[in-house]
């Protein structure tokens, strides 16, 4: 039998690359449904991930982001110490105009028939309602509603992961985590932002808070006496933390340049806009960075305890290990002069292959 060549730009290329281990391209003529379930690694436990509906220019670009999602969900639960593999899955199409219940159960079909390898959640461009049209097709989707039986909203216990990443660096730091007197300014004031802006008034810390949206911003801010900045006016003050809880890549070779703070820590993805190149800058610079896939992941420790059946209280307590696990990063990246972006990947990486160590040897 003559052996296949891959070509160099092949899909199969492109899986080895990143280590997946299974994609699933699941298409539906009468619902519309055009579909990609990345599952990139189950060392740890079954993959979890989001969902996420975006109209997307090209099937590549959609096979692109579920890949680096994917990826990303293995890194957060390994780091995070849960015992869950890392998925992802995106549906192609206007998330406002493209969407039906007919769509949404046909998509919880092609879950069900992966039988617990991925467990799905909402994401950008779905949401609660999304989930429990999944629910009714298969068992392994979370973050339903609490009247039918989910978790809930994650904000709160994504902000309570924040605040304890913050409290970590301060710690390293300053020698004392307290935050009474620390300066902090929020970028963000959408739910998790808010939430985290809550908790820091109320341990005393002086904040800042800026966000595009003026109206929730000025309420945010008079509800718990924190002080309105602009967002273009951000990086001309001094501050001890810059918390990035909105967009992406705010942390880059030009913000880095003008920043006065500290320390970096928020609950926004993919917050480095080149982590090899920003996190080292931020190294050179002196200023600590709590990576934002390790503070952040308290959504998908609201998932993890959903599965698992656990109460609020050992919820939030499975948030409070942030705390410990950002200082192991810290201990390392100081260790060994390296960015603490690359000093979680090892700590993740190391997790998986011990874990998969052991296995091996049932």
């Amino acid at each position: 039998m003559s052996s296949v060549k891959l070509e160099e730009n092949s899909i199969f290329n492109q899986l080895s690359a990143c280590g997946h281990q299974k994609v699933v391209f699941c298409n539906d003529d009468y619902t519309g449904l055009k579909a990609i379930i990345a599952i990139h690694d189950t060392t740890l436990g079954p993959a979890i991930g989001g969902t996420r509906m975006w109209s997307y220019k090209t099937e590549q670009d959609a096979l692109n982001d579920v890949l680096r999602l994917s990826q990303a969900m293995t890194y957060k639960a390994a780091i995070t110490g849960l015992n869950l593999g890392g998925g992802k899955a995106v549906i192609i199409g206007d998330s406002r105009t493209d969407k039906s219940e007919a769509m949404m159960r046909r998509f919880g079909r092609f879950i069900e028939d992966l039988n617990g390898t991925f467990i799905t959640a909402a994401e950008v461009g779905t949401g609660t309602k999304d989930m429990e049209y999944i629910r009714m097709e298969t068992e392994y989707v979370t973050g339903v509603p609490e009247s039918v039986g989910g978790s809930g909203d994650p904000s709160p216990i994504t902000a309570r992961g924040v605040f304890m990443g913050i409290k970590a660096c301060v710690k390293e730091l300053f020698g004392t985590d307290s935050l009474a007197g620390r300066i902090v300014a929020v970028q963000g004031a959408g739910h998790v932002g808010e939430y985290l802006v809550s908790l820091l008034r109320a341990e005393n810390a002086k904040v800042y808070v800026s966000d595009i949206n003026e109206e929730r911003l000025g309420k945010v801010a008079k509800r718990y006496g924190a002080e309105v900045v602009n967002n273009n006016q951000l990086f001309d003050l001094d501050f001890d933390v810059y918390a990035p809880c909105a967009l992406g890549a705010t942390v880059n070779s030009e913000t880095i340049g003008k920043m006065k703070c500290s320390i970096v820590a928020g609950s926004a993805n993919n917050q480095l806009a080149d982590e090899k190149i920003d996190g080292q800058l931020l190294l050179d610079k002196g200023i600590l960075y709590a990576p934002d896939y390790l503070i952040n992941a308290g959504g998908l420790i609201n998932c993890y305890s959903e599965i698992a059946g656990y109460n609020k209280k050992r919820t939030m307590q499975l948030a409070d290990n942030i705390y410990e696990a950002t200082r192991e990063v810290l201990k390392k990246s100081k260790a060994e002069k390296i960015p603490t972006s690359l000093a979680a990947n090892k700590i993740a990486e190391k997790r998986i292959q011990d874990i998969k160590k052991i296995k091996s040897t049932y």
